[in-house]
């Protein structure tokens, strides 16, 4: 009786020291909260909370299936009139989806918008078994690529985001991802700005309000499960800054996106306040001083003529106030080399642009170079970095604000 009742006892004591450890073990009961706001043209960080935790993406797993997409049109493997074959499995995909039944075929522009808009569960089925033989095989692919392009933290295991316990990501890795998709493939990036896309005579609208309600939203993605909450990643561009922004485990569609918003609206203030602070530094040295090697100080503006181009007394219109950053560099000879390489590469698509360094001063760090030119237009912009890119070289269009148009003026 007496071995008896000790048994119970130990018993009782081992099963409290369980839900003891149980309790100190668990996170808290917000950790799936999360998010994180950068400057897209320079990677700063504005806001962070939780950046590094490991939360489940949700749909937000689409973004990294439309990178697949994209790549493989940029590399000939796709068309966008190529068209998809729905197999047994995918048309038994739950909602959200286009109801697709076996056999039913949608081109890859379809699919595309029907992963942007309606975030089709049955469509990211079909382009993972196109591209990947089978899910699992094409979530291990998601899983490579994620990890090539500084996704250190993301794990896929299909490529729609429904829920599995090890495909999880976090709000850093997701603003890596959209930055990302801004920066290597920005001819397909309009996509993400569809309010709607209509298939079979219904119209499937966009689930990212934010492209109605905020001001200067292009873009990108929500996500929803369960065990995630509301998710969202968006991008907004306003003076021709873009901010991109994520927030996981929001408690409802209406809560998510004003808790965004606010995070947004925190982000362009302080933008306005460093732009306020350049202001105090003259934005345009003498252009006879301008060939040294080094900045002169206190200078935010840097400009050197490349050989053979613009005047230097040409304004820049809003016409030709896109430019196009080639790197960014830890002095300024090496981003002004740079520049002017690629000038000299690329003759007849950068014929009318001019080299120019642009320093950003980052808190209590030295300067970082960014490697520029200036002077081109939107779409001769873009069409250069797809040029340059093919040559291994990183390359974003900018658009240039009106502090910075008017830095190069004479």
């Amino acid at each position: 009786m007496k071995t008896s009742l000790s048994w119970f006892k130990n018993q009782r004591l081992l099963l409290i020291a369980a839900l003891s450890a149980a309790i100190f073990l668990a996170p808290p009961a917000n950790a799936k909260y999360a998010s994180f706001v950068i400057d897209a043209k320079t990677g700063r960080i504005l806001h962070a909370t939780n950046p590094d935790t490991r939360n489940y993406p949700a749909s937000l797993t689409k973004m990294m299936t439309l990178y697949m997409i994209f790549e493989a049109l940029d590399t000939g493997k796709l068309t966008l009139n190529q068209r998809f074959r729905a197999s047994a499995r995918a048309s038994r995909q739950p909602s959200s989806k286009l109801a697709l039944n076996r056999g039913e075929t949608v081109t890859v522009q379809q699919a595309i918008l029907a992963l942007v808009t309606k975030s089709a569960n049955d469509v990211a089925s079909m382009v993972a078994e196109e591209l990947g033989g089978t899910e699992r095989k094409f979530a291990l692919i998601m899983t490579a690529k994620a990890r090539q392009i500084g996704m250190s933290r993301t794990t896929f295991r299909n490529a729609s985001g429904l829920p599995h316990r090890g495909q999880t990501s976090t709000a850093r890795d997701m603003a890596t991802l959209a930055r990302r998709l801004l920066l290597d493939y920005p001819h397909y990036y309009h996509f993400f700005s569809k309010a709607s896309f209509s298939y079979r005579g219904k119209r499937h609208k966009n689930h990212n309000k934010l492209l109605k309600r905020y001001a200067g939203t292009d873009g990108i993605k929500t996500g929803y499960i369960r065990a995630s909450g509301f998710n969202l990643v968006a991008s907004v561009v306003r003076d021709g800054r873009r901010l991109i922004g994520v927030v996981f485990g929001g408690r409802s569609p209406r809560k998510r996106d004003r808790h965004m918003m606010a995070l947004l609206d925190k982000g362009f203030r302080k933008l306005n306040q460093n732009i306020l602070v350049a202001r105090q530094y003259n934005p345009t040295p003498n252009i006879n001083q301008q060939h040294r090697s080094r900045p002169a100080p206190k200078a935010t503006q840097h400009v050197v003529e490349a050989p053979k181009k613009r005047p230097n007394n040409k304004t820049l219109t809003a016409k030709s106030a896109w430019a196009i950053q080639v790197g960014a560099y830890s002095r300024f000879r090496q981003a002004m080399q740079m520049a002017q390489k690629v000038i000299s590469k690329f003759p007849r698509l950068l014929k009318d642009g001019t080299a120019r360094v642009d320093p950003l001063k980052l808190r209590k760090r030295r300067p970082v170079y960014r490697a520029r030119i200036v002077g081109l237009e939107k779409r001769q912009a873009y069409q250069a970095c797809n040029r340059i890119k093919q040559r291994k070289i990183d390359c974003m269009a900018v658009r240039l604000s009106d502090l910075q148009l008017a830095s190069t003026e004479n």
